[in-house]
């Protein structure tokens, strides 16, 4: 089975249905997907969950009010991780690896603070930390991204995830052709309501006071490109800093979609990572 095919199921949890699909082993640790602003299922690179799957159970769901799941999006990322963790405890998993993208990275953060006991191993991919320098400005640069898309008759992630370099542009060419191979039993779009609370969550979150991130004492594998124009590179090294048992890749020439540009080095990185 790959990510084009695999069915999307829904869990009821805390009374609302989550939708989410999962593919790969059935043994092991599971890698939870946790993914980015405005993003449902249908929006993550197939290269990496079919590379990851290969070797590992992984399970991507929408979080509450997201795609096809029910209810509405809460606007704090510490919602948005209890949601996560009602999420998993309702799947029957006692311990899993999570792989968090974007928003997605802030919410695997707050799940290890919230839930250590439920977590082994983190992945944390085009994020930074609550209270970093410039996070808040993500609605200002995701509006001149559309605005650019509006005007070019293109995604805003050609502007947002790639530079407009010819590699970075073969990159997005090749990216959104990955995610077009599903064309069946596609997710619902975002909801505007979804947007909105997750701009003002994200806001929050780099406005609010800086978390101690020595309490994540898992071992953390940190990736990104090495000039994200939405959440800036130095964020990542800085993690890397502040976490106790932290790795950190910048991928060079490469920005916030570093890891889909580099997902031939990345997936085989994330695996050996979670293999340890």
């Amino acid at each position: 089975m790959l990510w084009k095919n695999a069915p999307t199921r829904t869990i009821d949890a805390g009374g609302v249905g989550f939708a989410y699909r999962e593919l790969g082993p059935d043994s092991g640790v599971p890698l939870i997907f946790l993914h980015h602003l405005m993003a449902v299922l249908d929006d993550w690179d197939p290269r990496v969950i079919d590379g990851i799957a290969a070797q590992r159970r992984v399970i991507a769901f929408d979080n509450r009010g997201v795609g096809a799941s029910g209810g509405a999006v809460p606007d704090t990322v510490e919602a948005m991780a209890r949601d996560a963790i009602l999420f998993i405890r309702a799947m029957g998993l006692q311990q899993v690896d999570l792989l968090g993208f974007s928003l997605g990275g802030g919410v695997a953060q707050m799940v290890a603070l919230q839930a250590p006991e439920l977590v082994r191993r983190i992945v944390l991919a085009g994020t930074g930390p609550r209270g970093g320098g410039g996070i808040e400005a993500v609605t200002k640069v995701a509006a001149v991204a559309y605005l650019k898309a509006a005007l070019t008759w293109h995604d805003a992630r050609h502007f947002l995830f790639f530079p407009r370099t010819p590699e970075g542009k073969r990159a997005a060419k090749d990216y959104f052709a990955a995610l077009a191979e599903r064309t069946q039993d596609r997710d619902k779009p975002i909801s505007l309501q979804a947007r909105l609370a997750q701009l003002k969550a994200i806001k929050a979150a780099g406005l609010g006071a800086p978390d101690d991130l020595s309490r994540i004492t898992h071992p953390v594998f940190i990736a990104n490109g090495d000039n994200d124009l939405m959440v800036a590179s130095q964020h990542s090294a800085d993690m890397a800093h502040r976490l106790p048992d932290a790795r950190l890749t910048l991928y060079p020439d490469s920005g916030h979609g570093g890891v889909f540009q580099y997902h031939r080095v990345f997936v085989p990185a994330v695996l050996a990572f979670l293999a340890d």
